[in-house]
């Protein structure tokens, strides 16, 4: 049995070392961009001022349907698609070219976002989202596509999405490494290994902050690394969280069959009267509390308006993008078709909703965002030494055939540490 313990080890000890080098140069690049992102509201406005309005007192935001409307006229050669509140002041416009009849192909638009003052509807500024080229304007938005995709479209997203899910299975595995080999004293014998050893040799320090570093941040390490799968490669996501839990896609209501597009007959003031009944019907049934308008979006694919407000039973407590409460309702006849809540409804959908808040620092105030700031440098430390404890053990491994017992270190980590601690190079 002990042989079989030790066979299981040493095979786990080198699908995590493999795994882990594999996985170094995106970990530290992920790490590095995250605690960037986690104040990413606050450095777009430092960075890109002009795109947020300064709030007013003396009135009111104006309406969805109004902002929409006025934003029609912003860009003629495009229909507005949708309005969503994505920050305090600052409501982003989202348009689909129109067809040239000339030319009979759809306008080339110099943009892929508009903003628009949520008090006045004017045009505060328009980017294309991360092209560099434009200036600091597009600072953050490519720190998160690099973040996200390593700014290289699918491909890199699904590059990211697979060392995500390898970082998910690989957190599993670190977490059995910290363990001991014997049951004798275990919980004694464990707790070492969520200490650092003071007056240690550099590698033995090395070591301890390593294996001590991931374990205390183990539970959020293993948030980030899931959710990522969850961005990332959702088929696995989904299949995973199906075959677990009570789980629906959020896109499930959206995979009606593609058609044309074609004008709703209820125009953006019909349908923001539609949804707001809809919403206060619901709200009374299902027993949640409606807050402010989030956004108003025309699904031409499907032909149904979505319209979203902050709710009761939402997660997020920032930045009012994402996380909402929103109802789809048909284009033409304003039936309702569903109503979809972040939480209260289904276990798994209600776990993702957490995910997309932890991952993005939009819950627990400012104490958390710092936490995610600084848990993105520690990822990056732990890829780090990681490769330090690689290289180390690498050299032992070369010594060792001049050294006898050396062979030991792959299977017994901690008997590594000791050697390397204490022997010399000739």
């Amino acid at each position: 049995m002990r042989g079989m313990n030790a066979r299981i080890r040493g095979f786990s000890v080198w699908l995590h070392r493999g795994v882990g080098l594999a996985m170094t140069l995106f970990l530290v690049l992920v790490g590095l961009t995250g605690s960037l992102l986690a104040f990413n509201a606050e450095l777009e406005r430092y960075f890109a001022p002009h795109l947020f309005a300064a709030p007013r007192k003396d009135a009111p935001p104006l309406d969805l349907a109004t902002l929409a409307t006025r934003a029609q006229a912003l860009v003629p050669q495009a229909r507005v698609e949708g309005v969503l509140w994505t920050d305090e002041g600052q409501v982003s416009v989202y348009y689909a070219p129109r067809t040239n009849p000339q030319t009979g192909a759809p306008y080339e638009l110099d943009f892929t976002e508009l903003f628009v003052d949520p008090w006045t509807g004017r045009e505060l500024g328009r980017r294309i989202r991360g092209d560099l080229s434009e200036g600091l304007i597009n600072l953050m938005p490519f720190i998160y596509d690099l973040h996200w995709m390593l700014a290289l479209g699918d491909v890199g997203q699904w590059t990211l999405g697979i060392v995500a899910l390898a970082w998910s299975i690989d957190c599993f595995i670190g977490l059995y490494l910290t363990l001991p080999l014997v049951r004798q004293e275990f919980f004694r014998r464990w707790w070492r290994s969520w200490l650092i050893k003071r007056d240690a040799s550099r590698f033995r320090f090395n070591f301890d902050l390593h294996r001590a570093g991931g374990l205390w941040v183990w539970p959020l390490l293993l948030i980030f690394a899931w959710s990522s799968v969850m961005m990332d490669i959702r088929p696995i996501y989904e299949w995973v969280m199906q075959s677990m839990f009570d789980y629906r896609s959020p896109m499930a209501a959206f995979m009606a069959p593609e058609r044309p597009y074609a004008v709703p007959r209820l125009d953006w003031h019909a349908a923001q009267a539609v949804g707001d009944r809809l919403m206060k019907e619901q709200a009374a049934v299902r027993n949640f509390r409606v807050g402010r308008q989030l956004g108003l979006t025309y699904l031409s694919g499907s032909g149904l308006y979505s319209y979203e407000v902050r709710g009761s039973r939402d997660v997020f407590e920032r930045a009012p993008k994402g996380g909402g409460t929103y109802v789809l309702f048909d284009g033409d006849t304003g039936t309702f078709v569903e109503l979809d809540q972040p939480t209260g409804e289904r276990t798994g959908n209600t776990i993702e909703s957490w995910l997309y808040a932890l991952h993005m620092a939009r819950v627990f105030g400012l104490p958390y965002r710092l936490f995610v700031c600084a848990l993105g440098l520690l990822v990056t430390v732990l890829s780090i030494t990681g490769v330090v404890i690689w290289l180390t053990k690498r050299r032992s491994s070369l010594r060792a055939r001049t050294r006898p017992g050396m062979e030991l270190a792959d299977t017994y980590p901690s008997k590594a540490v000791e050697l390397a601690g204490t022997r010399r190079a000739p």
